[in-house]
């Protein structure tokens, strides 16, 4: 290998991870990416708004509740 490389100091007892490591890391990368991607888009599809009706049960059980402070 240091044939290939003449211009750089190539040390054989130093461990690297070389052109696996990188592929690794890169499909990883893409992996992680992707499944970014994935989730905004179905967190883009939830509907975040509570019904009328909850919100409704929600208040009254706020005000029945002995202790509540009433504003």
């Amino acid at each position: 290998m240091t044939h290939l490389v003449p211009l750089a100091e190539v040390d054989e007892n130093k461990v690297t991870p070389g052109v696996l490591g990188f592929l690794v890391f890169a499909v990883m990368a893409l992996a992680v990416w992707g499944l970014m991607k994935s989730m905004n888009k179905h967190m883009g599809k939830v509907d975040f708004k509570e019904p009328a009706a909850s919100r409704e049960e929600a208040a009254q059980k706020t005000t029945d509740t002995p202790g509540a402070q009433r504003s």
